[in-house]
């Protein structure tokens, strides 16, 4: 029997609780015909494939950075010395690397996230250790000029290996890393539909609890998947959602009536579903924490900032007649506007102070060392004094005047969802601008880039995120779009 007359049969008795679906031949059939399946399923082995490599070559690296400095700065008893530090180090490495879930696949495939989880393990690691050490009164037992250098020179290691450990993983694992099976049941096949789409009569794929045939079949399409979706009409979700519930798989419907009104999750109240359509701001301990952060980091900046900023200002006034500071209404925290503050880098009688036209690159408006400042971010310092304000953060949505411009279109008329990341104070920098995110918005498409980067920053925020982007943003400050 051909593979089209045996998905025929199984279409034909999916309703039939001795129909040929409880066969496992007809399995292995159906497998032959969606070979997807077999390679969907062979996700999960090669992603702990992945995990042992990054596990073993994670030590291999740690132990190599111990002996290499032991053996470069002691003359004799080495091999003691690094066995000593090494039965210490690693197994508090491996017990901070998996609380902080380094070797998660989601990480493994990002350089940057990869190395830093690897790197700050080993590094609390060692600051654990020396506190050992120092209470324990043993630090007489291991050479501080090892334990130092081979520290440095580990963190280095792994967080080389973990960036070529990124860039196989994602040779490896293909375009997704996890087995998603998409299921369509009389319903249209997305086009963005990847090698998870089955057709649910094609493959003879029922949601019948009164066929126990159907059900183990099911069962067995769905074995080794990470998750489900079910594509289908309204008409037959409870039915699908009862028999999903059945399986050992996360499972999901998909509603696309609800895309219009963007809910973030479920909600119960008195006993009737309901649907949670925003979070609000973030909770009072994450508000004090990201404040007392902000506070903190600017005070402590505060003694370089403010000699720099009179240097500034004493070089506009030099360059062009007008006031140093230039102040413009953006949208802020609860879509409410505020004044920003910025350098002047525009002459004064050509300024648009309501942002009607955003700058060109060689825009006759901008002063010769209003370009200079414009192309280092120096013109954006003034606004510490926002942070301080509390008008805006560090980190965080980058505040927009009212009538700018993306293309022909104001920004909230490409995507209305762009007032969604207001939710949160704007940032001197954020996820966006460490992305390349900046300069003038001359289409849309550059407007949604940013609009997405900053619903992910708003969806995800950490103290540890925005560390990491202050970390990156020396990396954009001279930028091509900064001008």
């Amino acid at each position: 029997m051909d593979i089209e007359s045996s998905i025929t049969n199984l279409s034909g008795s999916a309703m039939n609780a001795e129909s040929e679906t409880s066969r496992p031949g007809t399995f292995s059939k159906l497998r032959r015909a969606a070979p997807q399946l077999d390679r969907l399923a062979g996700k999960r082995l090669r992603r702990r494939k992945l995990t042992i490599w990054a596990f073993a070559v994670d030590l291999l690296c740690i132990a190599v950075a111990y002996s290499v400095t032991s053996y470069a700065w002691l003359d004799a008893h080495h091999v003691e010395q690094v066995s000593r530090i090494l039965v210490s180090v690693l197994p508090i490495y491996l017990g901070i690397s998996f609380n902080n879930r380094g070797h998660q696949t989601e990480l493994l495939i990002d350089a940057f996230r990869s190395g830093w989880r690897a790197g700050t393990a080993l590094a609390w690691a060692a600051a654990t250790l020396l506190l050992v050490a120092f209470f324990m009164k043993i630090g007489a037992e291991f050479s501080r000029l090892v334990f130092g250098f081979g520290t440095v020179l580990g963190i280095v290691l792994v967080v080389s290996w973990r960036s070529v450990l990124a860039r196989i993983a994602n040779r490896y694992l293909g375009p997704s890393p996890f087995a998603t099976l998409c299921i369509y049941d009389d319903w249209p096949r997305s086009e963005f539909a990847g090698e998870g789409a089955l057709d649910a009569s094609a493959h003879g794929l029922s949601p019948d609890p009164a066929d126990p045939a159907a059900i183990d079949h099911l069962g067995r399409v769905v074995m080794g998947m990470d998750s489900v979706v079910v594509h289908c009409p309204p008409e037959k979700r409870a039915q699908w959602a009862f028999v999903l519930k059945s399986l050992d798989v996360p499972s999901e419907i998909v509603t696309p009536e609800l895309n219009a009104l963007h809910p973030l999750a479920i909600g119960q109240r008195s006993g009737q579903t309901s649907l949670v359509l925003t979070s609000g701001p973030m909770p009072w301990n994450q508000r004090l924490l990201k404040r007392s952060f902000d506070l903190l980091i600017t005070l402590l900046l505060m003694p370089i900032l403010v000699p720099f900023i009179a240097v500034v200002a004493l070089l506009i006034k030099i360059d062009s007649p007008g006031p140093v500071f230039f102040k413009q209404d953006r949208i802020g925290l609860g879509n409410r506007k505020f004044s920003i503050i910025k350098f002047r880098s525009m002459r004064t009688d050509m300024q648009d102070d309501r942002a009607r036209k955003l700058t060109q690159r060689d825009d006759p408006r901008v002063t010769k060392f209003g370009k200079f400042i414009r192309s280092t971010s120096i013109d954006e310092l003034p606004q510490f004094i926002n942070v301080l304000r509390g008008d805006m953060s560090l980190v965080g949505p980058r505040p927009h005047a009212e009538l700018a411009l993306a293309g022909e279109r104001l920004y909230w008329e490409v995507d209305n969802a762009y007032w969604h990341r207001h939710v949160v104070k704007p940032g001197i920098t954020g996820l966006a601008q460490i992305r390349g995110h900046r300069g003038n918005t001359f289409d849309e498409q550059q407007l949604r880039d940013r609009l997405n980067a900053d619903l992910e920053y708003v969806s995800e925020w950490s103290l540890i995120s925005d560390m990491k982007i202050l970390l990156r943003t020396i990396s954009v400050v001279f930028h091509k779009n900064a001008f």
